[in-house]
């Protein structure tokens, strides 16, 4: 199974925004330290703001932050809300079913029995639990100085 960069950029922009812990952040500041591109990762933003994961701040100070704690941030959901579908194979869809063994087949119950594990492994943990560096997360992503970090 592959996620999509959709997916992907949002895991990353919300390890951004955690690391930087309530500051507001720019799309651009996110999008130059990953490298990635600023009108993709606005995409990226918007879905997470209608999901309800970021604020948004408009105008000349505005930016982009948690719109609610790590904690409770499950990354199944995140990904149920990123993902367009997971579908694995083709048999996953129920009005494109083309398979000449589908009635006598395993495949798709094992696949299905592995995507809801995968999703339940995901649903134990939440942003908080990938933010327990959050420190050097934070020196790596440029929010804080290398030096202010080991002396604070």
């Amino acid at each position: 199974m592959r996620l999509t960069r959709h997916s992907d950029y949002a895991l990353r922009v919300l390890l951004f925004l955690g690391a930087a812990q309530g500051e507001l952040v720019t799309i651009g500041a996110i999008a130059e330290r990953f490298e990635i591109s600023r009108n993709h990762l606005m995409k990226v933003v918007n879905r997470l703001a209608a999901h309800g994961f970021v604020e948004t701040v408009r105008g000349k100070r505005g930016g982009i932050r948690l719109a609610q704690p790590p904690e409770t941030i499950p990354l199944g959901e995140l990904l149920r809300r990123t993902e367009e579908d997971f579908t694995l194979v083709e048999c996953f869809r129920e009005e494109d079913q083309r398979c000449r063994i589908e009635g006598t087949c395993a495949v798709r119950a094992v696949l299905d029995e592995a995507l809801h594990a995968f999703l339940a492994v995901l649903d134990r943990y939440t942003l908080a639990d990938l933010l327990h560096n959050r420190g050097a997360l934070a020196v790596d992503l440029n929010l804080i100085d290398r030096r202010a970090a080991e002396t604070g």
